[in-house]
């Protein structure tokens, strides 16, 4: 299963490598939201694969939506992750698809295509990049963490981010947004980063990522601490060593 997830991930990162040579027009959603040519794209790529190899799996996709039926099993699509990133040229974008069986995510993988970096994990089988097996850092010191964020479209999220992103700059060694939540988890996995925390995250923006953290020997749960679930409303990943110290001040931020 992770092999052809793989399959589906690299196969729609070389198509939005092509379009992200070309002149990217792109379309608003909403206020803080975009869509292009190459999200259409990627997903069409995606969803005819899947539908042909299993027809009667349910398909959770950014851009289409979901398409229900009696199956136990679940695709989740993030066709592009980082589509403003790529709509202005910014090679942090990724592919991100993770297959759950009643709502547990089983296999995931992230491409960052412009990187060419296949991150990837099969439930209690380990987490590898480019078949490498990968490990989250070992760093336990929160006030030297590399720390990334990100936030779901409602501007309610934004708001939220805005008073964790005002504290832990000003009181940590630094908090950035990389502009694509695939590779910010991807990173948290590989040990490039030591954490990652978005209020109003989706679940095709995390569920490949929640996986691959944990199988790497990182930590993922929502921001009251409780494991994180596809049905989950935000998302803290970290290394573990410091989970704990980096929920609490989530929690007594104000």
């Amino acid at each position: 299963m992770k092999k052809f997830i793989e399959q589906l991930a690299k196969q729609a990162g070389q198509a939005l490598l092509k379009e992200f040579d070309k002149k990217r027009a792109f379309k608003f959603k909403g206020k803080h939201d975009i869509v292009t040519r190459a999200d259409l794209l990627a997903e069409k790529i995606i969803l005819t694969k899947i539908r042909k190899k299993y027809p009667t799996h349910q398909i959770l996709s950014e851009e289409a939506g979901l398409k229900k039926t009696k199956s136990d099993y679940l695709w989740i699509v993030d066709p592009l992750d980082g589509t403003t990133n790529f709509a202005f040229g910014n090679p942090l974008f990724s592919t991100c698809i993770a297959l759950a069986k009643n709502k547990k995510v089983i296999a995931g993988a992230i491409y960052i295509p412009y990187m060419k970096e296949m991150y990837s994990a099969e439930i209690n089988k380990g987490a590898f990049l480019n078949n490498k097996k990968i490990k989250v850092s070992k760093n336990n010191d929160l006030n030297q963490a590399f720390i990334t964020y990100c936030h779901g479209g409602e501007e309610k999220h934004m708001k939220r981010l805005l008073k964790y992103y005002n504290y832990l700059k000003l009181n940590y060694f630094d908090a950035r947004q990389l502009g694509s939540a695939g590779v910010e988890l991807a990173f948290v996995a590989s040990g490039k980063t030591d954490l990652y925390f978005a209020p109003g995250e989706k679940a095709w923006d995390a569920a490949a990522g929640s996986l691959i953290v944990k199988e790497a020997g990182g930590k993922v749960t929502d921001f009251e601490g409780m494991k994180w679930t596809i049905a989950s409303q935000d998302i803290l990943a970290t290394n573990s060593k410091i989970h704990s110290k980096i929920l609490k001040v989530l929690k007594n931020v104000k």
